[in-house]
């Protein structure tokens, strides 16, 4: 949904068969605006549009745009399930170690699924998910430089160095 109007998205909602409420026009222009937020970031960001929505009425929201296919559910180890308007291009996504940001990365290969398994086991494979880790520019520079080698031991007190 990246580039889409919030005029856009009632004719989505409807093209997908959900019916068009509040709650359903804020979650899905605030994940095309916010990609790879979790739940609770989505219903503090509705509640502040709408004046109130229960953090249940998101949940459901999210889960109806997932099951229409409107919203993409990624699920990060370790960390809450994202949400993002990005669907249908099997694209991939690196998470952060450190603060758990979230990028998109396009397909590796530019086909679907992206990757060859060695053995399909007679499956027709239609997507791969990767993702990558690592820490993001932010939290590298917070942590500072990478500790270098130690310095081996000196050549004693009194000794001058080989010149």
């Amino acid at each position: 949904m990246t580039g889409t109007s919030r005029d856009e998205i009632p004719r989505r909602l409807r093209a997908a068969g959900l019916r068009v409420t509040a709650a359903r026009t804020t979650v899905l222009d605030l994940i095309g605006t916010m990609p790879h937020s979790d739940a609770e970031t989505l219903a503090r960001a509705a509640r502040e549009r709408l004046g109130s929505v229960s953090t249940q009425a998101v949940y459901d929201t999210l889960h109806a745009l997932v099951r229409a296919g409107l919203a993409r559910r990624i699920e990060p180890a370790d960390h809450p399930a994202r949400f993002e308007a990005r669907t249908g291009d099997n694209h991939h996504h690196i998470v952060c170690r450190g603060c758990g940001a979230v990028e998109d990365v396009d397909c590796v290969v530019g086909a679907a699924p992206c990757l060859t398994p060695d053995d399909d086991h007679g499956y027709d494979l239609d997507e791969a998910e990767v993702t990558f880790w690592g820490r993001c520019p932010a939290c590298r520079a917070a942590a500072g430089p990478e500790p270098g080698p130690e310095p081996g031991p000196g050549p004693g007190p009194g000794v001058s160095p080989p010149a």
